[in-house]
């Protein structure tokens, strides 16, 4: 499995990485099985949060034992020095470890006050002058924070979603991060489920050497695709050039990232999900999405008021309201010409 500096942190990380915000979703002995799967198959990096339920216990229970092998990240998304504190001892005692490799701090909406005596990142100092932590990076949605986080100078990497779909300045990114001498821990590399041709997904990220993709696996069958595409290594041409570039076109411009900043909903929409619907209908098994359940939550959309408080989050600038008016229209229309396969 092929190994590359995380920036100037001297960590050595599979270029294959594993984000963990997915084995939440499975049962401990599931998540125990793909986690220590992942680590025979070759990857040593795992990435993960407090906020991911018990991803983090479950990571503690497949590998602690193999500590010495890997390289381990999570975050906290506290604001206030205590509760990271707190935070930072949590995931050590849940990962079963003495020290977490990368601490960063999670989504963050603008750079955190490094002279705040009670703020997160005195904690964070704080923490790796214990030895709880060894480095520290930070992680954000919004580009223009982003850059910032940067051109602060205080973080040692930065995690950013980053896909093929990214936009121009977005894909910066990556080269700012290098010339910084920072590590880039790309996010959301599958665009939120949107991207399922894992061949392009891995020779784009091919062609950034300083880029790490933390590839969200909840199942078995995929963590063997990553491993696969992992062993052929295949490099960009112009097939995959070709098929990218068909991609772009169609997820451009009103496209959902399911980032998740515009919840919660007042009314109770799950907007993350019903925002990018007609995708989820034709780029995967439609049959999921039309259960009673997804119905219920589809037809939550007309409870919209209209506050907007979801369009004022949203770092794409996305016309929400109406985009999930669209989104409600197309699904009851699309349901209609299919119920009968139902």
């Amino acid at each position: 499995m092929k190994k590359i500096p995380l920036g100037k942190t001297g960590l050595m990380v599979t270029k294959t990485a594993m984000g963990c915000l997915p084995v939440q979703r499975c049962s401990k002995e599931d998540a125990v099985k793909l986690l220590r799967a992942a680590f025979e198959g070759g990857i040593t990096y795992f990435d993960t949060a407090n906020a991911y339920t018990d991803s983090e216990e479950k990571i503690g229970l497949a590998l602690a034992d193999v500590r010495d092998q890997i390289v381990l990240s999570t975050k906290s998304a506290a604001r206030d020095r205590e509760t990271v504190l707190k935070h930072i001892e949590l995931s050590r005692e849940r990962m079963k470890t003495d020290f977490i490799d990368l601490f960063q701090f999670h989504q963050v909406p603008e750079v955190p006050d490094p002279n705040d005596p009670n703020g997160a990142y005195a904690a964070a100092l704080e923490a790796r002058e214990r030895g709880w932590i060894r480095h520290i990076g930070v992680t954000t949605h919004r580009v223009n924070v982003a850059e910032d986080c940067i051109a602060s100078g205080l973080f040692e990497t930065l995690q950013f979603p980053f896909s093929y779909i990214s936009n121009d300045r977005d894909l910066a990114l990556a080269d700012k991060c290098k010339a910084a001498g920072m590590g880039y821990i790309a996010m959301k590399g599958l665009a939120g489920g949107m991207l399922t041709n894992v061949r392009a997904c891995h020779a784009f990220m091919k062609q950034y050497d300083n880029v790490v993709p933390i590839w969200g696996i909840q199942h078995m069958e995929e963590l063997q695709q990553w491993l696969a595409v992992a062993e052929e290594d295949p490099d960009m041409d112009e097939e995959l050039a070709a098929f990218i570039r068909r991609e772009r076109q169609e997820l451009s411009g009103s496209f959902c990232r399911s980032c998740g900043y515009c919840m919660p909903c007042p009314m109770g929409i799950e907007i993350r999900n019903c925002a990018r619907m007609n995708m989820l209908l034709r780029r995967s098994p439609w049959q999921q999405y039309m259960t009673p359940e997804w119905q219920a939550k589809m037809n939550k959309i007309d409870d919209c008021i209209g506050c907007r408080s979801c369009s004022s989050k949203c770092p794409y600038q996305l016309d929400t309201p109406n985009l999930l008016k669209y989104m409600l229209k197309d699904y009851r229309e699309f349901y209609e010409a299919h119920k009968d396969q139902l």
